[in-house]
């Protein structure tokens, strides 16, 4: 029998229609509605009828553009995107597998912070790459993710390695990347991405103030800049070249927490293997604060 999720758009459908579809009493849909309410998903219900919430990227509403983004598994409540992607790729699913959840009771983002989010309007998901990388080349991995991203919401620029800021420099969208490896080959790349699209948490931005575009049109955006982007891993310097036009780090005194200690002065460049030059340091990873203010004329992609 399908499902009242199934059956869902975006235009207002009465609960007759639905039970008759559904074969079952306008009570049972109401409850059914309850439910998937209950469980995270943007049901909207009124007068009118009921309805998913416009740009939900529902299985029957979402057409990924490229080859990634397939197959698809659109969750309600879980713990976290990356841990049942994780357990998918384990189990053999291929490259392009895409876990996208309304709520995420355990969501986290960069050096294990919690990443905070509402169904309907945050997106957040996991994508499934399977690169055929030695581990020495994965630095410029997560400088790929953030400018496919920064390419797919059009506004901003890149607070290295691959946090989105907003024109203001308010944090706006984030990926984690967490990779499994064999031996001297990467094995998969969980790659975890938020966007605070229609809503975002204190001191952050969200998309909505600058842009119009959907959940799933930012979806959609991501996986095709993602597919399109990924052949440069093989072109470092054509990567690098794009990724600097994106930086809002580049050119600006940083302090940077380094696993060694502090780092601070001005971000001078990014060098081949990814990692970020301050005052003739090189760092491999750590987290940037921008002390000083952005420089005009940076122009949105």
């Amino acid at each position: 029998m399908a499902r009242l999720l199934d059956l869902l758009t975006e235009d207002y459908q009465s609960g007759e229609a639905l039970a008759q579809r559904l074969k079952v009493s306008r009570q049972a849909v109401s409850k059914e509605a309850k439910k998937l309410l209950a469980e995270g998903f943007p049901v909207e219900m009124s007068r009118k009828g009921y309805r998913i919430r416009p740009g939900t990227p529902l299985p029957h509403l979402f057409h990924p553009p490229g080859r990634l983004g397939r197959p698809y598994r659109y969750l309600g409540r879980v713990g976290s995107t990356q841990d049942v992607l994780r357990a998918w790729a384990e189990e053999g699913a291929e490259e392009g597998a895409l876990v996208l959840a309304e709520v995420q009771e355990r969501g986290r983002g960069r050096r294990g912070r919690p990443w905070e989010s509402r169904p309907g309007e945050s997106l957040t998901f996991s994508l499934l790459l399977r690169p055929t990388l030695p581990l020495s080349s994965m630095g410029l991995l997560p400088l790929l993710a953030g400018l496919a991203l920064w390419r797919a919401v059009g506004v901003g620029g890149i607070k290295w390695p691959n946090d989105l800021l907003a024109p203001d420099d308010r944090k706006l969208a984030g990926v984690l990347l967490e990779a499994k490896a064999e031996g001297e080959e990467v094995a998969y790349v969980l790659l975890g991405v938020g966007v605070n699209v229609d809503w975002a948490p204190e001191g952050a931005a969200a998309l909505r103030e600058f842009s119009p575009l959907s959940r799933r049109e930012v979806l959609s955006g991501f996986l095709l800049h993602l597919e399109s982007l990924l052949p440069l891993l093989e072109s470092p310097e054509t990567l690098l070249s794009l990724y600097r036009e994106a930086s809002y780090t580049l050119g600006r005194r940083v302090r940077v927490q380094t696993p060694k200690g502090v780092v601070e002065g001005v971000a001078e460049a990014i060098l081949p293997d990814g990692s970020l030059q301050v005052e003739g340091v090189r760092i491999g990873a750590g987290e940037v604060a921008l002390v000083s203010p952005l420089r005009t004329g940076k122009s949105d992609p």
